[in-house]
């Protein structure tokens, strides 16, 4: 059967806008949450987020955007591009760089092209304002391919060319995660050579803010300890956007092509929790299947796994369940990997999530190097037996395991292995 290996990254993140401030970020634990105002109004409660720098999108008009110099983004492409798809569009070309791939080795029918975003609701509101207050007379013409759940499989395939599998995935912070799993599968199959990999999302209040209704957003004003999984003070999480792109290819081809692999991705489940539409279940009872199931997928028992990147997002309950999933799958068969949630440092990207995880995970990997549980200052009485490294470690994990989370108990994990 085919191996699936990661042979390319790039990052637009809170952390960093390329594959070496990404890195200096996570090995240093450097944190990219700022005080940021939401709406234009300080009165809010929430006051931090992941900010994203060097881009700008100030008003729905394209017109408007900017973004760092050493970017190439056509300005006939922007017309059907939401924020999240600029990032995107960024990622994939830093991707590409580092895979030593050209746009023109993406037409094949052998190469594909997974999304995942949640949309841009800052676009949606505007379009379908535009035409409330026109009665429906006006609107722009590329407001439904710029703004709904899909928008960037349609760009990015139509762009590049693609002619291959092409597929968006909508199962909120699991999202990218599905994304990478069935891109997998693909090339498993032998259905597909090369998957393009792309997680993405807004940063505006639009995305983010609707969580605050829901009480899950941290009210705390220091970007220091806003982001805090597994602390007993944690009370949500940050927001965050960006873009991550993975270019997954058959070993074999990458090899061939003389591309570096940063890991080999050897395995993924996934189960629900079939508990709840927005909490995870209390004991963590589909995370902990999920996990089972992607041991099982890899060949890999537990105390073979040496670092799992946590999907804890830094809310009360959600790091609980996890914690006890964790206890379930590792602690009580003797296992003690360690264990950190580069949320601290990024805050949480939602959809993107996933996608930008694995994409650590690989740079964990490649270079060597465990990440940290950043800000945990007292760890939760429930964390109790987990090995949570308060630094980064210069040790090089051989499997890394890791896991996300969505809404309605969507639960993935993969297994990524060092290259031997």
């Amino acid at each position: 059967m085919p191996l699936p290996v990661i042979s390319g990254v790039g990052f637009i993140t809170s952390i960093g806008n390329s594959r070496p401030s990404v890195l200096r970020s996570l090995r240093e634990l450097r944190h990219g949450i700022e005080p940021f105002e939401f709406f234009g109004n300080p009165n809010l409660q929430v006051k931090v987020a992941g900010t994203i720098k060097g881009f700008s999108f100030p008003t729905p008009n394209w017109r408007d955007w900017n973004w760092p110099d050493e970017f190439t983004v056509d300005r006939e492409l922007l017309r059907g591009l939401a924020p999240h798809g600029v990032y995107a569009l960024c990622a994939l070309q830093q991707a590409l760089d580092d895979a030593g791939l050209a746009a023109s080795d993406l037409t094949s029918s052998d190469t594909g092209l997974f999304c995942a975003s949640a949309g841009s609701p800052f676009l949606l509101a505007n379009c379908l304002n535009q035409l409330r207050e026109t009665r429906g007379e006006r609107a722009s013409p590329m407001g439904v391919v710029s703004s709904i759940a899909g928008t960037l499989n349609f760009n990015l395939a139509a762009h590049f060319q693609i002619t291959g599998a092409v597929c968006g995935f909508v199962s909120a912070c699991s999202s990218s995660s599905h994304a990478l799993g069935y891109a997998m599968d693909e090339i498993r199959l032998g259905r597909q050579r090369r998957m393009l990999v792309v997680g993405a999302e807004d940063m505006t209040a639009e995305s983010i803010m609707p969580f605050s209704c829901m009480r899950v957003l941290s009210t705390n004003p220091d970007p220091a300890k806003a982001s805090r999984p597994f602390d007993v003070g944690r009370d949500g999480f940050v927001g965050t956007g960006g873009a991550v792109a993975l270019i997954v290819e058959d070993a074999g081809l990458a090899r061939s092509r003389g591309a570096r692999v940063y890991a080999d991705l050897v395995g993924w489940g996934q189960a629900g929790d079939g508990h709840s539409v927005a909490i995870s279940h209390p004991q963590g009872a589909g995370l902990s299947e999920a996990m089972r199931r992607a041991l099982a997928d890899a060949g890999v028992a537990s105390g073979e796994i040496e670092y799992v990147n946590a999907h804890a997002t830094s809310t009360p309950g959600g790091d609980r369940s996890e914690a006890l999933a964790l206890h379930s799958v590792f602690t009580s068969a003797g296992a003690r990997p360690r264990v950190s949630s580069t949320k601290a440092l990024t805050g949480h990207g939602l959809s993107l999530a996933g996608a930008m995880e694995a994409g650590f995970c690989a740079l964990a990997i490649a270079e060597g190097f465990t990440p940290g549980a950043a800000h945990l200052e007292q760890p939760d009485p429930v964390c109790d037996g987990l090995d949570l490294p308060r630094a980064s470690l210069d040790e090089a994990p051989r499997f890394i395991l890791n896991n996300s989370s969505g809404f309605g108990g969507s639960n993935v994990c993969h297994v990524l292995r060092r290259p031997n």
